[in-house]
């Protein structure tokens, strides 16, 4: 395959099925922002050790994949003419939610119950897992925006949302791990 086409030297992209967007299209800051996030989880899988939350990771990252090729390709653009999806791999389902589900529980059954916010840090694989979050907070976000111009599969958005507190509690469960102390936000009283 060849990487570079020139087709998009003008400022434009192809979705799939062939419509051309600008490079500055919300669809396409959507699954960019889904890309930026997928390389920050392939940095913490990277970093971690166990080859257990790698194998977890590369699940998430395939999903995410998954849901960036959901998100590149428009509605009107989903069916053949013979009336066949156009993307024909598996989507992003109640499946996918249910896993970052139980994984959220399962680690928090590890966790001491939060009485305050945390500050995001205290190792660089907690900070980096901190970033990733607000990468997929932003995805969601734009995703939401997404929503608002044209139905997008409600699976996309709950998947978003439960990615966003996956990582969260993983930066959690990582801190404990790694012994690194978690900074509660105590506001100052004037």
């Amino acid at each position: 395959m060849k990487i570079y086409t020139k087709t998009g030297d003008k400022g434009t992209t192809a979705l799939f099925g062939g419509t051309r967007v600008p490079k500055h299209h919300l669809r396409i800051d959507c699954y960019g922002t889904i890309d930026e996030l997928n390389s920050y989880i392939g940095l913490i899988k990277d970093i971690q050790t166990t080859q257990n939350l790698k194998k977890e990771l590369v699940r998430i990252q395939t999903d995410l994949f998954t849901l960036g090729a959901m998100l590149a390709t428009p509605n009107e653009m989903k069916k053949l003419k013979n009336g066949k999806e156009r993307l024909n791999i598996s989507k992003i389902n109640e499946t996918s939610i249910t896993f970052l589900e139980n994984r959220i529980d399962e680690m928090n059954n590890y966790l001491t119950p939060m009485t305050h916010f945390i500050l995001p840090g205290g190792n660089k694989i907690v900070s980096f897992c901190h970033i990733a979050r607000c990468v997929c907070r932003r995805s969601e976000r734009l995703t939401v925006a997404l929503n608002d111009e044209e139905n997008i599969h409600d699976s996309i958005l709950k998947y978003l949302n439960r990615l966003s507190d996956y990582l969260f509690v993983l930066a959690r469960k990582l801190s404990k791990d790694l012994g690194a102390e978690e900074v509660k936000w105590i506001p100052e009283k004037l």
